[in-house]
């Protein structure tokens, strides 16, 4: 757990597990949180845990949930009217032309694959996402991206979108045939030799963590919520440093 006051929760969600329960899920953060509080997380009455934003499932960081349904409302608005603001660190794999940059391409599902989403000239939703770079690497660069609205898969899309695609990212796109999914330190560690154990990845999911959530709580005061760097982001950014440069 992060931060708590009386009408809402902030926690650290894990890469891998769902915010909400859905098909095929044995647990979500919603269940496990409300499990921890000892509150209700379905049916209409307070307190009961309320969901306010999503992130994917394989992206780590900050998740809020209010703790009853004006709660609730207040900050759905903000984040309906773009007034939260959110803060993500990316390794991506490519080095930017330019030190920062931005992105404003409407969006919509894929034509193609319900999966997916993708940029369209006519008929999506309006989507802007504002980056810069935090460090430059060899073959990498390490990004802070601000999305300034909240589509699905918005920041994943427009990186690619402007070719700077997510390092590990099995929809965008999709892994080659017989390509292990994830970053591996012999991609870019020169003479590196494995020796008899099959090579692990350094990472292995979304190379995307949301770090930061800005918004007003109900009495008008900010509220700043920070999600450290979770041990496997970490651990591929201290390897980028060292062999990577």
């Amino acid at each position: 757990m992060l931060w708590e006051d009386a009408d809402y929760v902030a926690v650290n969600k894990l890469a891998g597990l769902a915010t909400i329960p859905g098909r095929g899920e044995d647990e979500s953060v919603l269940e496990r949180l409300a499990g921890q509080l000892g509150l209700s997380c379905s049916g209409s009455q307070d307190p009961r845990l309320r969901v306010v934003h999503r992130i994917d499932k394989e992206t780590s960081g900050v998740l809020l949930f209010a703790k009853n349904i004006d709660a609730q409302r207040h900050v759905s608005r903000q984040f309906q009217n773009n007034h939260v603001s959110k803060e993500y660190l990316a390794v991506v794999a490519a080095r930017p032309a330019e030190m920062e940059g931005e992105v404003d391409a409407s969006m919509a599902r894929h034509p193609a694959d319900p999966r997916r989403m993708a940029v369209v000239k006519h008929g999506g939703r309006p989507a802007r996402t504002l980056w810069k770079v935090e460090e430059l690497f060899r073959d990498y660069a390490l990004l802070r991206v601000f999305p300034r609205t909240g589509k699905t898969h918005q920041i994943r899309v427009h990186l690619k979108l402007v070719g700077l695609p997510l390092a590990a990212d099995p929809l965008y796109p999709p892994p080659r045939p017989g390509v292990r999914p994830g970053i591996f330190l012999s991609s870019f560690k020169r003479g590196y030799r494995c020796g008899k154990e099959t090579e692990r990845p350094l990472i292995d999911r979304l190379t995307l963590h949301a770090q930061r959530l800005t918004f007003q709580d109900r009495t008008g005061r900010e509220q700043r919520v920070e999600a450290p760097v979770p041990k496997d982001l970490g651990a591929l950014l201290n390897m980028l440093r060292k062999y990577g440069r």
